[in-house]
């Protein structure tokens, strides 16, 4: 696996660091004053302090998806785990955790959720890992 990189805007670099660390388990790399890297299920992200867009979103089989998202493809289990963390935890989920695209190709778990900054999150799986280039259905 190559990681991937991404930097994003926030607006609150502790209440990002919380976030990510606490709630989403994640490892912080290097840091200043303006951003933090943080070691994001093997892959690098980065936390700039500025103000965030707008969201826009896109109707993806049924859901108004934000168009401006990141995310990672976990484990099915691992995504199971996550998903009952989080709901234990009391999350709030901007997309309810559900499996998208039933019975066609591509079908996969996913989720939605924020950060304290209004970043956009998706955490999703496959049963079959191979679907997740496979197309599915046209929109």
């Amino acid at each position: 696996m190559i990681p991937f990189h991404l930097a994003f805007p926030v607006r609150d670099l502790v209440a990002t660091r919380r976030f990510y660390v606490d709630v989403l388990g994640c490892l912080v790399g290097r840091e200043s004053a303006t951003w933090i890297d943080f070691d994001f299920f093997g892959h690098q992200i980065t936390a700039h302090l500025a103000p965030a867009d707008a969201v826009s979103t896109n109707l993806v089989d049924g859901d108004a998806v934000p168009v401006r998202h990141f995310g990672a493809v976990l484990p099915w289990a691992d995504w199971q785990a996550l998903r009952d963390r989080l709901a234990g935890a009391g999350a709030s989920f901007l997309i309810e955790p559900h499996v998208r695209f039933q019975g066609e190709p591509g079908e996969q778990a996913t989720m939605f959720l924020s950060d304290p900054s209004g970043n956009a999150i998706e955490l999703k799986s496959f049963q079959d890992p191979s679907g997740l280039f496979r197309v599915g259905r046209a929109p």
